[in-house]
Order: C-alpha cells, then structure tokens, then sequence
C-alpha cells in the first residue's frame, strides 16, 4: 500500500518562497510509469495542479505557474517537493501530493497540509 504525506511550513509570509515535501512509503518515486503531483485547493476553489514530477526525475508545470514553481525529488529519500516563490495570499490552500499514471489518472493522494500566508 502506497502512503503519500506531506510537510509544510503551515504559516508564510507574502513575497517569501516556500517548500512543501510528499514523503513517499510503500512503494518508490523512481517506479516506471509513476508521475508524483502537486495539486492545492483554494477556500472556495476547485483543485488545481501545480506540477508533478516523473520517475524519471524530469519536473512538469502548468504554464501559468511556471515562473514561480519548481518541483525536485530526493531519491534517497524517496520525497518530492514543491517550491513557489513569491507567494501572495492567493497562494493559501491545502496543498496535496498524489501519485498517477501518464494519463493523470490518480490512484494515491496524500492528506494534505495547510499553507496560510499572512504578514
């Protein structure tokens, strides 16, 4: 059974850059055909994907967040993160980690961690 959990500052402040972790257990990052996934959810918004990362180490992004996030992968700890920078309060969510298939069909989802920012 695949497990995914995420870690995160909890409180940011505007225009800082922050770092939310997936750790991995059950299963590895670098599994043929696994892509690993940002995705956040705002108060009063649907889901929205921030990226994700392929078991082959090569990070993708939506082209609107593209400037301001990047996604990297610690094998040995078999972790991915997430990193955006300049962070308004419209950055504030619950933001999950999920694993799926090259189609984007998602079989594992973390149980998320809140981000708040706030000065």
């Amino acid at each position: 059974q695949v497990q995914l959990q995420e870690s995160g500052p909890g409180l940011v402040k505007p225009s800082q850059t922050f770092s939310v972790t997936c750790t991995v257990s059950g299963g590895s990052i670098t599994t043929n055909y696994v892509y690993w996934n940002w995705i956040r959810q705002s108060p009063g918004k649907g889901l929205e994907w921030m990226g994700g990362i392929g078991y082959r180490g090569i990070p993708y992004y939506p082209p609107l967040l593209k400037s301001r996030t990047s996604i990297s992968w610690d094998t040995s700890k078999n972790q991915f993160t997430l990193h955006l920078t300049s962070v308004t309060p419209e950055d504030a969510a619950v933001y999950y980690c999920a694993r799926s298939d090259s189609s984007f069909k998602i079989d594992y989802w973390g149980q998320g961690t809140q981000v708040t920012v706030s000065s």
